[in-house]
């Protein structure tokens, strides 16, 4: 990092310290033994965000976490909102939630005159990328990587929350066309199975920018629809059924989605709402995260099988022969569960792939190629957990880089961390029930009864 960087990186830091610290003070006040929060601070100090979301792909949780972020939407500067992978989501699905927002408006800006127009957040919408990363991490500038690049140039000293809900691969490539904005990013991404799907973008991120400021939420965002006080009004069904459903157009939407709650990407809005944004090693309704060991990434030259070990949520990176025979252009695939993986061809001899696995359990996959020595083969991986001592020894290489606490402590099952967002299952749902009512009625409305 340049001096100069790491001067702006400073001032920004210090920045948002002091606009958490506000925050904070505005979070602890409680009313008839429920707890109150206010979003952004209460001297204009607003945290600026920009969310990246494969809303309309293969997961309908997108939806529900974008009706979420836009009933809080009065307490952020929300600069952006970029369609990206994976899946078939493009920004028409982000125009869809908005069109309802619209419909809810006229009630919404009753409780606040600081909720953005639907005009101003259809102008913000963009589309990313639409196909995933090749080997090289980065494909080409799309209107949502621009978008991002544009935001964080922007002259504002506070840092640029960026909320990745899908696909990292358009933060990829705005970090590849202009690294200077490195600085002033703040990136929240929920990883786990869309790491999956972003492999190649995320391993560009690990090699060449190690020092972005990141939240890796592999497994503990789960704690917002998994484990808690799932009793009564407070489970996933009955809170919808109770909450949401019938609450205005959004709540409408909402429900026609999914008619349970996920909201999987919801935590990195969590993280801005109660907690302290500069600091993710304290509490917060977005999980409490650890500083990140180094990365995980297995580079095999030969094929794996089930008796190979990595990291769950590593890279697994096959480097295989051509062998004799090879065609002038090879081709070929890594099938392995409901994905088809392109391997990349360098030119020296060899096939290469990246994989990364989403749980705790063996893996095993295919080679479908024009390559004799390769077509047919089969191998495996076998992921596992890690230890909790593994975070006794954060990486110097990674200094801002954060991820799940493996304790056993703070997990629910399997899912590392979830706990640290589960505990407050009563307290972020039932703000949120509070939000909702806003899209049936005015202020008026609720102030009489």
């Amino acid at each position: 990092m340049t001096t100069w960087n790491t001067i702006r990186f400073a001032i920004s830091a210090l920045i948002c310290l002091a606009m958490t610290g506000v925050l904070a003070e505005s979070q602890e006040s409680s009313e008839s033994g429920k707890t109150t929060i206010s979003i952004g601070a209460p001297a204009g100090d607003r945290f600026r965000v920009l969310v990246s979301t494969d809303i309309g792909g293969t997961d309908p949780d997108d939806f529900q976490s974008l009706v979420h972020l836009l009933v809080y939407a009065d307490g952020v500067d929300l600069e952006g909102l970029v369609s990206s992978p994976y899946g078939p989501g493009r920004k028409k699905d982000i125009l869809k939630v908005i069109d309802c927002y619209a419909r809810d408006y006229a009630h919404l800006q009753t409780y606040s005159d600081r909720c953005p127009t639907p005009q101003a957040l259809r102008a913000v919408t963009k589309q990313g990328e639409t196909e995933t990363a090749p080997y090289a991490g980065v494909r080409r500038t799309t209107e949502g990587s621009d978008w991002i690049v544009s935001c964080a140039r922007r002259d504002d000293l506070r840092p640029l929350h960026v909320l990745v809900w899908g696909g990292i691969e358009d933060l990829a490539q705005a970090l590849h066309d202009a690294p200077e904005i490195l600085p002033r990013l703040r990136v929240y991404w929920i990883g786990g199975p869309n790491k999956k799907w972003s492999p190649d973008a995320y391993q560009y991120l690990v090699n060449h920018h190690p020092e972005l400021w990141i939240i890796e939420s592999n497994a503990t965002y789960r704690g917002w629809f998994v484990g808690g006080n799932q009793s009564g009004q407070w489970g996933n069904e009955e809170f919808v059924t109770r909450h949401v459903a019938g609450k205005g157009a959004l709540g409408d939407f909402f429900v026609s989605q999914m008619d349970h709650l996920k909201m999987g990407d919801t935590p990195s809005v969590g993280w801005l709402l109660k907690g302290t944004p500069d600091d993710p090693s304290l509490p917060g309704w977005g999980g409490r995260y650890v500083r990140a060991w180094e990365r995980p990434h297995g580079r095999f030259e030969h094929m794996t099988t089930e008796e190979d070990r990595l990291e769950i949520f590593g890279i697994l990176e096959l480097v295989l022969p051509l062998g004799d025979g090879a065609p002038q252009h090879p081709e070929a695939v890594l099938v392995v569960e409901n994905q088809t993986l392109v391997g990349f061809a360098p030119g020296d001899g060899t096939m290469r792939f990246r994989f990364s696995p989403k749980s705790a359990a063996r893996f095993a996959f295919k080679i479908q190629a024009n390559v004799p020595a390769l077509d047919g083969k089969t191998g495996g991986i076998t992921a596992y957990l890690p230890p909790p001592e593994i975070a006794q020894r954060p990486s110097a290489e990674f200094p801002n880089w954060w991820t799940d606490d493996p304790s056993p402590d703070v997990a629910e099952g399997s899912h590392h961390g979830a706990k640290t967002i589960s505990r407050w299952r009563q307290e972020f749902l039932g703000d949120f029930a509070q939000r909702m009512l806003r899209c049936q009625s005015p202020a008026s409305a609720q102030t009489t009864r």
